[in-house]
């Protein structure tokens, strides 16, 4: 069995260089790979075109990334919460290009499955649609979408093996599993790693078959983007 484990982030991305497409898994701050962000913050690797649901908040996630300018393009399907991002947006600095959050995760997906498109109700009649191909199946109309290319996928996982098999843990879910499948390099970044064997196989979210290289994390932050709580000795919010 092949053992795929590298030393760190900073070896992991080694190759990474500049002008390359990236997918980033994660949803929010939720399951990102914090790990390997910072390493390619530490690199200065520029020209990125990333692809991610979001993109960060200002000074954590890929945040990091747009404050050192090292993104050219965001693909990506919320970005509500980063004022820098706003900022480079309405400046003309950044390139951005907003997906409908299902055309995003599936365009991962159809990479994954070597399907070259597919297509999709979403954004029909819209500005989305502009330039694309319509086709009509049974009276509807659909958009054809294209697979993504990326150079490389970076996710993170709870735990993995050195064989690259990978699961995740409750939210941390999200787009990682489809992302994983997408890349011509996936990486994996997980808090714990333990030998084949170790995983149960009925657990197992992302097979080791599309995981390249993979590295045991460390000092996670797991930010909450937004923290709601109700009032001390309140029921449902109300005293």
């Amino acid at each position: 069995m092949i053992n795929k484990v590298v030393t760190d982030a900073d070896e992991a991305i080694r190759d990474l260089s500049d002008g390359m497409t990236v997918m980033l898994g994660g949803f929010g701050l939720c399951g990102i790979p914090e790990n390997c962000i910072k390493a390619l913050v530490k690199k200065g690797t520029k020209d990125l075109t990333c692809i991610s649901n979001n993109a960060g908040v200002d000074d954590f996630g890929i945040g990091l990334m747009l404050q050192q300018k090292q993104v050219k393009k965001m693909i990506s399907s919320y970005v509500g919460e980063n004022a820098e991002f706003e900022r480079q947006l309405l400046t003309g600095e950044l390139e951005v290009e907003l997906i409908p959050q299902g055309t995003l995760a599936t365009r991962c997906m159809a990479a994954g499955y070597g399907m070259p498109a597919i297509f999709t109700p979403a954004g029909v009649g819209t500005e989305v649609a502009e330039g694309k191909e319509v086709r009509n199946f049974n009276g509807k109309d659909y958009l054809m979408e294209a697979a993504f290319e990326a150079d490389f996928a970076i996710v993170k996982a709870w735990k993995g093996d050195t064989a690259g098999n990978l699961v995740y843990r409750s939210t941390a879910r999200n787009f990682n599993p489809v992302m994983a499948m997408a890349g011509k390099i996936t990486i994996a970044e997980v808090e714990e790693l333990v030998e084949p064997g170790e995983l149960d196989p009925d657990h197992v979210h992302t097979p080791g078959i599309f995981v390249h290289r993979i590295f045991q994390g460390k000092d996670y932050e797991k930010r909450i983007e937004q923290r709601t709580v109700r009032p001390a000795g309140s029921v449902n919010g109300v005293k």
